[in-house]
């Protein structure tokens, strides 16, 4: 039973974690918006880049693209509590029933590597050429997400069984 209660835990741990990301992204609006606009214009990488014709320049798209940020944030958080929920309610569970019960923290945990890995290191990181910019680099802080939350995913995944409980 210990090492579903710790399944149970991890994924709540992710949950805190998406909840204050969302929670910090709403209540310091203004700072953190600064970093996905400048990421978005690409005013701080390289100047001799050529790849500048990617930059989005309408205010509009910068606002909607922090709040899909912060929605799909929310809805890792979401995602992570309901199912650490459900995976420390079944803990005592057959195996079956456990394993049954991981879907909602599977999901949670995946759509938490793809904001991180998609969105920051791969959008952010790559198209808009984020590795470039000396103050306005995320991809070191979302690659550290994206392994934390993909080490919690694959030990959620390996299956339970009766000996477990």
């Amino acid at each position: 039973m210990i090492i579903r209660a710790t399944k149970s835990l991890f994924v709540a741990a992710i949950g805190l974690f998406a909840t204050l990301v969302a929670f910090g992204n709403l209540t310091d609006y203004g700072s953190n918006f600064e970093f996905v606009r400048h990421v978005l214009l690409m005013d701080t990488i390289f100047p001799e880049s050529s790849i500048r014709y990617r930059s989005v320049d309408a205010p509009w798209l910068h606002h909607l693209g922090y709040w899909i940020i912060i929605l799909m944030e929310a809805l890792v958080a979401l995602l992570c509590w309901i199912g650490a929920y459900r995976l420390y309610r079944f803990r005592r569970a057959d195996a079956r029933t456990f394993n049954r019960a991981k879907g909602t923290a599977i999901t949670g945990l995946a759509l938490g590597f793809l904001v991180w890995q998609v969105g920051f290191m791969t959008i952010g990181g790559e198209w808009f050429g984020m590795w470039m910019s000396d103050q306005w680099n995320g991809v070191e802080s979302a690659f550290r997400f994206v392994v934390v939350i993909l080490l919690v995913l694959v030990f959620l995944v390996m299956r339970d069984t009766d000996q477990d409980a």
